[in-house]
């Protein structure tokens, strides 16, 4: 964790890990597929503990229990939240109010991160963090800048280059779909701030999901600070969502691996 964190602040995590991943040609969650030869999970877990995160909370939902086996080695480390209707990441993340005490939200950052997102780096939480704490955020998100955008939400920013908010791809219009800075769900926040947001999120008229994207634009409304640093590599984004795209990752984490152990 870097040196100009404060200390007093408390440093958790919400992973969100409630998901069937339908395309995988599977019973098994999403999350459970083996990168590395561990459930993928399991390195967005380590990514967050390396950063400091005192405590992680995991979303679960389909075959829960597959889920919680995978993360058993981890002990009290990890605590987990059900989701019982997949509803959007907003109620995802809402599915874990009740981890966080009213009277602690106020004193405690909050990670929000994918479970299928195994590449990420414990340095680029590090980053985020550091500005997130260093501009006395209510929230900071971690953008990268990619080739292809298709399927990512994208960065909607002014004419002063200033974020103004996460639109969807299903949501987008031509012109923000041309848009390349993209949302790889990398997010750092204050408890209290985003539990206080995501009470004003609205179902998703397309959709029927609650998405936490919605947060930050409501946070600016609200006058609060969001700040957005473009600090995640591309190749750290890549989805899975196919058996080939697991392979791909598989191989990549693999080799980061050997070339720079643990």
């Amino acid at each position: 964790m870097s040196d100009t964190a404060e200390q007093h602040q408390k440093l958790e995590a919400i992973i969100l890990a409630a998901g069937k991943g339908t395309r995988m040609q599977s019973d098994l969650p999403k999350v459970c597929h083996k990168v590395g030869g561990r459930p993928m999970v399991c390195a967005v877990v380590d990514a967050c503990l390396e950063a400091g995160c005192e405590r992680v909370v995991v979303v679960v939902g389909y075959k829960q229990e597959l889920v919680r086996e995978a993360l058993e080695s981890y002990g009290d480390k990890v605590e987990f939240a059900v989701q019982h209707e997949q509803l959007g990441t907003g109620h995802a993340v809402m599915s874990a109010v009740d981890a966080f005490p009213l009277t602690e939200r106020a004193a405690t950052d909050v990670f929000v991160l994918c479970g299928d997102g195994p590449l990420i780096r414990s340095s680029t939480l590090d980053t985020m963090l550091e500005l997130h704490r260093t501009k006395n955020a209510a929230a900071t998100l971690a953008t990268s800048t990619i080739e292809d955008p298709s399927g990512y939400g994208r960065i909607v920013r002014d004419g002063d280059g200033r974020f103004e908010r996460i639109v969807e791809q299903k949501n987008a219009s031509e012109g923000e779909l041309g848009i390349n800075e993209v949302n790889p769900s990398y997010y750092c926040m204050s408890a209290l701030a985003m539990f206080e947001a995501l009470k004003q999120v609205n179902r998703n008229e397309l959709t029927g999901e609650y998405y936490i994207t919605d947060v930050f634009e409501l946070m600016l409304k609200r006058g609060l600070p969001v700040e957005v640093i473009d600090a995640v590599p591309a190749e750290d984004i890549l989805s899975i969502n196919t058996l080939e795209h697991l392979a791909h990752v598989d191989a990549i984490y693999r080799e980061r691996r050997t070339v720079t152990p643990n």
